[in-house]
């Protein structure tokens, strides 16, 4: 009996396996023109699909921070370089303040003055420095040791 089952079920697998080669063999002289229009179509989706991702590939991030310097403890001011610049006290006050990043507002709020006394301070400091804009004439004020 065992026998009979296991030369059946081995028939069977055969049987079942002839009809999926000849249903293959079908498919294939069948279908061919789709079959291969399909691998193309896969080939170049998967092309373009990796053509894609590394064309818009991300790139990096500079991130640039300013970190404040602390001013040396020591900071003698160069009084003969103010002298010779011509530079009064309350400009040289307005220098500082641009210095710490402070807008016209904030100084003459800091100040007790109006923002076009400051816009005029600051304008004869950078004319005095030979600067053009607020960054450089910290730079220079750095520089001649007029601020710290």
């Amino acid at each position: 009996m065992r026998k009979d089952i296991l030369l059946y079920g081995l028939l069977g697998g055969v049987l079942i396996a002839a009809l999926r080669l000849i249903e293959y063999r079908w498919l294939v002289v069948e279908h061919s023109v789709e079959i291969y229009g399909g691998l193309i179509a896969a080939v170049f989706a998967g092309l373009g699909i990796w053509l894609g991702l590394r064309l818009t590939r991300h790139t990096e991030t500079v991130v640039v921070r300013e970190v404040e310097v602390p001013a040396p403890v020591s900071f003698v001011r160069d009084e003969t370089r103010v002298e010779s610049l011509g530079i009064t006290p309350r400009e040289l006050e307005i220098l500082e303040l641009i210095a710490a990043g402070l807008s016209n507002r904030e100084i003459a709020e800091r100040v007790f003055v109006s923002e076009n006394t400051v816009k005029t301070h600051s304008s004869r400091v950078f004319d005095k420095l030979g600067a053009r804009r607020r960054t450089q004439a910290v730079q220079l004020g750095k520089e001649l040791r007029l601020i710290p």
